[in-house]
């Protein structure tokens, strides 16, 4: 394994516990969260909630309030899910077990468990799915 390797692994796993100590979020074991997603730290981040083995990728949002309407709101992501790459969780959504959001979609609603939800407003293509360490496995 590579010196960058060792390091990206080292730091994946650092920062979640950061995460917890600093600010008091809720994220269970296992998670792996890009140094570069956003998670809500500013108003409310005892609101965000994330399940054990989620990933959440590069340029995530993951958001607990809304300022505009003044509105502090906990955020659910469940276990084994996968979080991709720029995509937005607004707050006060629950994001149900082993589901995959696509990369650039913007979820503004619940989404049910064991499935693929992609786009703006993020909406459930594909059902029936299982994920294994960050893997798309059909039933």
């Amino acid at each position: 394994m590579s010196f960058r390797v060792k390091l990206w692994t080292i730091a994946t796993n650092l920062y979640p516990a950061i995460l917890r100590k600093v600010y008091g979020m809720d994220i269970g074991k296992g998670v792996r969260i890009a140094h570069k997603a956003h998670l809500d730290k500013s108003v409310n981040p005892k609101g965000v909630h994330i399940g054990d083995r989620t990933w959440i990728l590069n340029g995530a949002f993951v958001m607990a309030h809304d300022h505009c309407r003044s509105l502090k709101t906990d955020t659910y992501i469940g276990h084994d899910c996968v979080i991709g790459v720029n995509s937005i969780i607004m707050p006060g959504v629950k994001i149900g077990n082993e589901v995959v959001i696509g990369s650039g979609s913007v979820v503004t609603k619940n989404i049910p468990d064991n499935c693929i939800a992609v786009g703006n407003p993020a909406k459930v293509i594909k059902t029936n799915i299982h994920v294994y360490n960050g893997k798309i496995q059909d039933v």
